[in-house]
């Protein structure tokens, strides 16, 4: 069983009868969607999840799980979701594939995010590794890339997978991949973007995470707030 899985399963032991389960995007939340999906058929678990993303939907869906629409309520149990990078004060970047917007929504209504990952994805500040994605409206694109670069930043428009063309998010925004000064702390950063015309969402997220659960050669360590 590799750390990723590890993680996975022991995030799936937080999950209690009759929850509302926020569900994540990506490699170790897929191994958490399985266990829940084992849990369910064999130890006669009761949930209902909400899927961050298509591809966390249809997995669950074929796994027998029941998925309903983030509409349909406002507030969830627990969202477990995986992160690009981790700091110490559990500031979080995300969004590296295509549903910020989702993710973040389901951050912010979860009375408990747990964040699943393995030691890889620890840094000393956000942006060490990636560029923080940055969705946003198609039309304004551009006023907003300015703005971004008169505040320190540096990047472009997101790329498809094939190189031909840009990347469309699942809510149709285009996403900018912005590298800022190290000397902007991550507090700052956030309200920066957030207070940008034109950002849809970004993949800064502070202050939502209640826990950070790392997996490192076949161990858990646990940091909680």
């Amino acid at each position: 069983m590799n750390d990723k899985e590890l993680v996975a399963i022991h995030a799936a032991k937080y999950v209690n009868n009759g929850m509302l389960v926020g569900l994540g995007t990506g490699s170790t939340a897929n191994y958490f969607i399985e266990e829940l999906a084992r849990r369910q058929k064999e130890e006669n678990l009761k949930v209902i999840t909400i899927a961050s993303s298509q591809v966390s939907m249809i997995k669950a869906q074929s796994l027998g799980l029941n998925v309903i629409a983030l509409a349909q309520v406002s507030e969830i149990d627990l969202y477990v979701d995986g992160a690009d990078e981790i700091t110490s004060d559990m500031t979080l970047l995300k969004g590296r594939g295509y549903d910020l917007v989702l993710e973040k929504l389901l951050a912010k209504a979860a009375k408990q995010f747990l964040v699943v990952a393995d030691k890889s994805k620890l840094v000393d500040r956000i942006g060490t590794n990636y560029a923080i994605p940055i969705e946003v409206m198609p039309f304004a694109w551009k006023t907003t890339k300015r703005s971004l670069e008169a505040a320190g930043g540096v990047g472009d428009l997101r790329q498809n997978v094939a190189k031909d063309g840009l990347s469309i998010t699942s809510h149709g925004s285009l996403v900018l991949d912005m590298a800022f000064d190290k000397s902007i702390s991550e507090a700052s950063l956030n309200q920066l973007i957030n207070n940008t015309p034109g950002v849809v969402e970004h993949g800064i997220f502070y202050g939502l995470c209640n826990a950070v659960l790392i997996a490192d050669d076949g161990k858990i360590e646990e940091r909680w707030k």
